[in-house]
């Protein structure tokens, strides 16, 4: 499949992104202009608006150094350029993690932050928010010679003493001596720690985001890569060299980093053979060259406990020389179609189908809601109107008797007002608890005793033993949470199980707090803090040094998955009784509007049919209110979805 196929279906989703941010926003508006609107549904649909509007579709390229991986990204995505865009020439090529995206606020640039901002307590994405602390350099995207010097900063290097290149991270005494170093004086090192690159390229601009990592030991010095922005990328693309398969170092990066970062999963994962142009044979032949890859693609699939479907051979030197001077043949002899045909279909496929996911979990509650919200209302008037149909409203006793039933529904309604407020205080009470339990300052007493107990350590043994107790603390933390939730969700569940026995409401499944989701991820960061406590690298490296990276990886993800527990408890917590709330509400309007309409008929002196027509008239925006939220969820395209949860 040709790029300009991956580039289509990149335009494909970004349209339909678009047309759901639209939708979304339409149906926001209808709310407001049907006086549906509250500050917890307005919120929710920022939320999800923004969610929307910032999404990108990240690819993270990673291999052992020499792989190709920039020159394969020059391939698929740059190679209109007419250039080698990103710097690929042979031997070390970028040195320092880049991602590359586009930021229609900030324009087109690249920021590089110094190599020395490891030695502070600060994560990379504390760091993205300080552009200060960046050293930034201009592109000019009308001159492809401009962009291409430019990008040749990230594979700047610098001299510096052996002590701070170890303080770095960036001195393996071992490795050295194997390549024949023993005690320099000085250690050549990369210049910049992390890269960010933005420019208006079409793919970029529809949400396209790539991480380019420069091999295993990047990805050891830098955790965050491994623990955050690995995970969360669509689909990893993983090089092999053809001619060497897999070998020692590219087995390291997939056992400890890939396998991690995909856990249990095998989606978003592709293997890439590079290369394959090197195992070429004049004298062999086609059929050889065939044999040889095939063999090599069999043994690294074993080697890696993967499938060979999963391994895709290609040669990208070939693959960017054929799209710059546009030769068909030479494209096919470098098979780089299979990995596009994967990532255009596969990948974008995925991506649309967990962003539905996403929208339906967060808005499909509420569109249910407003269906049957419109629904209820348009059925009650048209009962209302074949009641009054059959009344005699020139008897005075009949029209009487009517009000007085009227008002003795709304006797009912205020003793459900009144017991809802009761229920509600009880509620907030209990949701109070739940919030009160992932508090910001209950996580942080128990991570800064933590530190001091790791630090104070006095031996390598105690310093693992009060890391795991660190962990410990935390899933006990989490854990009377848990029970908290539990005892929520009864409570939620209960009230609503009242209103709808006791005073007849119309059942809603109530939206329940889920906490498990935290429970999952927390336990995935409790494995990777036993991997890094238990490891032989925690044992060789000085104590100091294991403190700030156990802070600044582990317990930082540790404390965003918390915080992100809390802000969801309160944002729970402020609309789970919303719906009940909505029913007595849209209550009260009926009972109204069916006493302000008797009243009306009383009074009038029209005859009957006139009184009957208005009324008929009254269903007419009704209808046009349902209509139109149905032309949304069709906008949408979530009609089966809602269907199944309704």
């Amino acid at each position: 499949m040709r790029n300009l196929e991956f580039k289509e279906k990149m335009h494909e989703y970004s349209i339909w992104r678009a047309n759901l941010v639209q939708a979304i926003e339409m149906y926001q508006q209808w709310l407001t202009r049907y006086g549906m609107d509250d500050a917890h549904r307005t919120n929710t649909l920022l939320n999800i608006l923004s969610s929307l509007k910032n999404d990108r579709i990240t690819l993270a390229f990673v291999a052992e150094f020499s792989r190709g991986k920039t020159e394969l990204i020059n391939a698929m995505f740059f190679a209109e350029s007419g250039v080698r865009l990103l710097p690929s020439s042979p031997g070390r090529t970028t040195m320092s993690p880049t991602e590359i995206f586009y930021d229609a606020e900030g324009g087109s640039y690249i920021r590089l932050l110094n190599i020395e901002s490891r030695l502070e307590d600060m994560s990379l994405a504390e760091f993205k928010n300080i552009p200060e602390r960046w050293t930034q350099l201009e592109l000019n995207c009308d001159s492809p010679t401009q962009m291409q010097n430019a990008f040749k900063e990230l594979i700047a290097t610098k001299k510096v003493d052996r002590e701070l290149a170890d303080r770095l991270g960036l001195w393996n005494e071992r490795e050295a001596a194997t390549q024949g170093v023993m005690n320099p004086d000085t250690v050549e090192i990369p210049c910049w720690r992390h890269a960010l690159i933005s420019f208006p390229h079409p793919l970029l601009k529809e949400g396209l985001s790539i991480i380019d990592t420069p091999g295993l030991n990047a990805l050891g010095t830098e955790p965050e890569l491994t623990l955050n922005m690995l995970p969360s990328a669509q689909a990893i693309i993983f090089l092999l060299a053809a001619d060497t398969g897999v070998t020692k170092s590219d087995l390291e990066i997939w056992m400890n980093h890939i396998n991690r970062a995909r856990s249990a999963k095998k989606q978003g994962l592709a293997v890439v053979m590079n290369k394959i142009d090197a195992m070429w044979d004049d004298l062999g032949g086609s059929n050889d060259y065939d044999r040889s890859i095939k063999s090599q693609i069999k043994a690294s699939a074993t080697i890696l406990k993967i499938d060979e479907e999963s391994i895709f051979p290609v040669s990208a030197k070939q693959a960017l020389l054929a799209k710059i001077k546009s030769d068909k043949e030479l494209l096919a002899k470098s098979r780089i179609s299979a990995l596009e045909n994967y990532l255009s279909n596969d990948i974008l496929r995925d991506k649309r189908n967990i962003m539905a996911s996403i929208v339906m979990r967060d808005i499909g509650s509420l569109i249910n809601e407003s269906v049957n919200t419109a629904n209820t209302a348009l059925s009650h008037a048209s009962e209302q109107l074949e009641e009054f149909r059959k009344v005699d409203f020139h008897n005075q006793d009949m029209t009487g008797k009517l009000m007085a039933e009227t008002r003795d529904r709304q006797s009912l309604y205020m003793a459900n007002v009144e017991n809802f407020q009761s229920s509600r205080r009880v509620f907030i009470v209990q949701a109070k608890m739940l919030i009160n339990s992932l508090a910001e300052e209950r996580i942080n007493e128990v991570i800064y005793a933590a530190k001091h107990d790791i630090s104070k350590s006095l031996t390598t043994i105690g310093m693992k033993q009060n890391i795991r107790k660190l962990f410990d603390d935390l899933r006990d933390l989490l854990q009377d949470s848990v029970d908290i939730t539990n005892e929520t969700r009864r409570l939620v569940k209960a009230i609503h199980k009242k209103f709808k026995d006791e005073y007849g409401f119309k059942e809603i499944e109530p939206i329940l707090f889920d906490i498990k989701k935290y429970q999952l991820e927390l336990e995935e960061v409790f494995e990777e803090g036993e991997a890094f406590r238990t490891s032989a690298k925690v044992t060789m490296t000085e104590q100091g040094i294991v403190v700030d990276k156990l802070y600044s990886t582990l317990v930082a993800k540790a404390k965003v998955i918390l915080g992100r527990a809390h802000d969801d408890a309160i944002s729970w917590s402020n609309g789970a009784l919303s719906p009940l709330a909505r029913q007595i509400k849209d209550h009260k309007k009926q009972i109204e509007g069916r006493l302000q309409m008797l009243r009306k008929i009383n009074e009038s002196k029209g005859t009957v049919a006139e009184n009957i027509a208005h009324l008929e008239a009254e269903l007419v925006p009704l209808k046009r209110q349902r209509e139109e939220l149905a032309i949304m969820i069709k906008s949408m395209q979530l009609e089966g979805q809602l269907a199944e949860s309704s």
